[in-house]
């Protein structure tokens, strides 16, 4: 499987030397020049696997430059040695009609630990493969969990190092305190005076500046991303969407072949994303629901093929989607249309005017699949409330935007008759103010840790191990800076020893 830019044919490369180099030099993103088919017997196939054995089979129709000894040896460490609390790693809770995709049993309770926990790997065995020598700087825009999760990834992973940057008030003091305690000697987290579109246009535009990639060449340092961007981030998501299915199948709530809905929490498009290219691989997957916070720019987007970044930013209390610029969107686009030479012309149009328009075919293919609402914070409060009274399950509020928008279609489209899969993307505990007030405790006065005392007593959920351990672990990055001076603290990290 050969890999090219989203904005041009003319770097093509395998998928190893992609996930090195994480972002195409136009600036474009690494997509995979066909989608592989997987039949249904091959999706039944899957029933009776573990989630190594079928991350194994999935991933071994994108990185075909990977041996299948190196593909089961990355995916063994990345989600064995205990690193994960659940034994089928991504499991499928079905209360009745809900279904919902668990996806933060890994060890930072975020989905991100899905992909996070394996792109390391894949880039170690990647850099002899591709006889790279240089040492790779990892660098990250995070809106929270994703920050985290690279960390735990990449800490102390030889020949690598990593710079994480975070919108100073913009991550909930769990997700702050899950970086700032990172151990490692080849890991910095630095805050950003600014939101999070602040910190992620800044790292495009240092991966963007040809000068300052020679001047760390010169330093014998290549960069490179563990953001969605990147190839290797993304293509082990595709992987637990196959999974639930074939989850789903064992436990009899659906027949071969049947079609299923998923409803998914979306802020950078990377996680729907990976839904998209399942179904496009053949499995069944009837409608994609994008959920998204009061930062609504993908609902309109989807709603009219209007793309404007220029409004109003909220914070809100799931502030994983407090995002106005979704890169992996960008993939979509070239999917869609086919044309590198349109979507190049589109994200000229927004790094210039900050919006775009696509053309009505554009939008009409795009609509046969996808479906877009938004939930207000006390929409999303009032959804953990109800799911919590009704199944006595503790929702996260990234996953009750989900399950909110989820209901909405539903309403709206009384004839789908297909099961609904709300992806969770979070543990509750992760955001215990907020799920705790949701649930109308009262929170005024308590600390992280005795909130999240409180929302163990309601829910009789363990705490994540991860989470438990923030207690006592140290304060070990303290830095801020200026949207402006992030390419100055990179280079100072790149230099230093």
């Amino acid at each position: 499987m050969k890999y090219s830019s989203t904005r041009g044919k003319a770097e093509i490369c395998d998928s190893a030397q992609a996930i090195i180099r994480g972002l195409a030099a136009d600036g474009g993103l690494f997509v995979p020049e066909a989608f592989p088919q997987v039949s249904l017997q091959e999706i039944e196939a899957l029933v009776p696997l573990s989630y190594e054995e079928r991350a194994v089979r999935v991933l071994s129709l994108f990185l075909t430059d990977y041996s299948t000894e190196e593909l089961e040896g990355c995916v063994s460490r990345a989600y064995g040695a205990g690193k994960f609390d659940a034994e089928k790693r991504a499991p499928v809770r079905s209360m009745g009609d809900l279904h919902v995709l668990e996806l933060w049993h890994g060890p930072t309770s975020a989905f991100k630990d899905m992909a996070l926990q394996l792109l390391p790997r894949l880039l170690s065995t990647a850099l002899p493969k591709c006889g790279v020598k240089d040492q790779v700087l990892i660098l990250v825009a995070t809106s929270g969990d994703t920050g985290k999760a690279a960390l735990e990834g990449f800490a102390d992973a030889p020949q690598t190092k990593i710079m994480v940057f975070y919108p100073q008030d913009g991550v909930s003091r769990i997700q702050q305190l899950q970086m700032l305690t990172q151990q490692g000697g080849n890991v910095r987290v630095m805050a950003v005076k600014g939101n999070f579109d602040d910190a992620q246009s800044g790292v495009k535009a240092i991966f963007g500046d040809k000068d300052f990639a020679e001047e760390l060449a010169g330093e014998g340092v290549r960069l490179s991303s563990a953001n969605s961007i990147n190839w290797g981030r993304l293509v082990p998501q595709i992987v637990y969407y196959f999974s639930a299915y074939a989850d789903l199948l064992a436990e009899g709530t659906i027949k071969a072949g049947e079609e299923i809905d998923f409803t998914v929490p979306t802020g950078n498009f990377g996680d729907i994303l990976a839904a998209y290219y399942a179904k496009r691989m053949g499995l069944p997957v009837h409608k994609l629901v994008c959920a998204s916070n009061a930062n609504n720019v993908l609902t309109e987007f989807l709603r009219t093929g209007v793309y404007d970044r220029k409004r109003d930013f909220f914070k809100t209390i799931t502030p994983s989607m407090d995002i106005l610029i979704s890169s992996n969107l960008e993939r979509l686009l070239y999917h869609v249309t086919e044309s590198d030479e349109k979507v190049a012309g589109w994200m000229k149009e927004l790094w210039e005017h900050g919006r775009y328009e696509v053309d009505k075919e554009t939008l009409n293919t795009i609509q046969q699949l996808f479906w877009a609402d938004w939930a207000s914070d006390t929409e999303t409060k009032a959804e953990i409330d109800k799911v919590y009274r009704q199944h006595n399950y503790v929702m996260d509020t990234h996953t009750a935007v989900a399950a909110k928008v989820a209901g909405k279609y539903g309403e709206a489209h009384p004839e789908d008759k297909c099961p609904m899969v709300v992806v969770s993307t979070a543990s509750p505990y992760k955001f215990n103010g907020s799920v705790l007030e949701a649930l109308g405790t009262e929170t005024e006065g308590l600390d992280e840790f005795q909130l999240l005392d409180k929302l163990h007593e309601m829910s009789g959920q363990d705490i994540p191990q991860g989470l438990a351990k923030l207690r006592r672990a140290e304060v070990l990055h303290k830095g801020a800076c200026e949207a402006g001076e992030m390419k100055d603290t990179v280079l100072e990290f790149a230099s230093s020893k």
